[in-house]
């Protein structure tokens, strides 16, 4: 029997995720958002990072170019999505990233040859629906993207490529895999700060080591998730990870944020579905079966 231990690992770290607004929401009160907390965090992760990443050189040389794109495909998916948060509505940004799923699933299907099964595109489309569900289509969800939109648009797109070399980078260490991200996070929020002129507010002790922990819950979270894509195949990773959207939901309606409706509800229980759907190993083509088609 398959090990559910890479379905397991990549929930948990998604549920991280999920619950990454609470950290986020403090800090805002600090003065600390967007661009600014992305420099301040990834750079901190980055003094493990390059390190490590340094003395694996040799184990991931010949598949560089995934290390490349894992580095800059991450680092953009946080960077895009953290401003894209910080600058616009709530509820299209998440609806527009959480089209993941599709771009993950075409591109397992392009690039990596990964079938679609009956199931999987069954399971996609729970998500979907469960994803619109959960939060709401209006007229305004509806509306002519704008720039916000875009961005959270394309952290969608580079989540589901940076999950896509995961799964390519076989020969890649693990920990190369959680750290790289890091370090392009850490270059784009630089950047970015640059770009838009935007600085740090002054550190203290206090929120220096708020800091430091935030980096290193975020540090668990990455290395679960990056277990869980190295793993699992494409489309079905990228359904699991939508339990981030349910912590996020959740968690929201529990610390008092907005009741949960029935819509609500309902999405939750049908994502939850199609993630355990999903996540549930394929029985293997039998030998016979496979001489038949042959």
């Amino acid at each position: 029997m398959t090990s559910l231990m890479p379905q397991s690992m990549l929930i948990g770290g998604a549920v991280m995720w999920g619950l990454g607004w609470l950290p986020l929401q403090f800090f805002a009160t600090r003065g600390l958002v967007g661009m600014p907390l992305v420099l301040l965090t990834y750079s901190l992760l980055s003094l493990l990072a390059v390190p490590v990443l340094w003395q694996q050189r040799r184990e991931w040389a010949s598949q560089y170019r995934h290390v490349i794109t894992m580095g800059l495909c991450g680092g953009w998916a946080t960077a895009a999505l953290v401003t894209a948060l910080a600058e616009g509505n709530v509820v299209r940004v998440m609806l527009l990233f959480y089209l993941a799923p599709v771009w993950a699933m075409l591109g397992g299907w392009l690039l990596l040859g990964e079938r679609f099964s009956a199931a999987r595109l069954f399971a996609l489309g729970l998500a979907m629906l469960g994803i619109a569900l959960t939060l709401g289509i209006s007229s305004e969800t509806l509306a002519l993207p704008s720039a916000t939109d875009w961005l959270a648009l394309s952290a969608g797109l580079a989540f589901s490529l940076n999950n896509l070399a995961t799964r390519a980078a076989d020969r890649v260490p693990l920990a190369s895999k959680a750290l790289v991200s890091f370090v392009g996070s850490a270059l784009l929020g630089a950047l970015f700060c640059l770009l838009l002129r935007q600085a740090p507010p002054p550190i203290d002790f206090t929120l220096a080591w708020q800091i430091t922990l935030f980096a290193l819950v975020w540090l668990v979270s990455m290395a679960a998730v990056q277990y869980g894509l190295t793993h699992l195949e494409a489309g079905r990773a990228a359904v699991l990870v939508v339990f981030e959207l349910i912590a996020a939901v959740l968690s929201s309606a529990w610390f008092g944020s907005h009741a949960i409706g029935p819509n609500e509800w309902l999405g939750a229980a049908l994502i939850t579905a199609a993630a355990l759907i999903a996540g549930w190993p394929e029985r293997p083509v039998s030998v016979a079966t496979r001489s038949t088609c042959a």
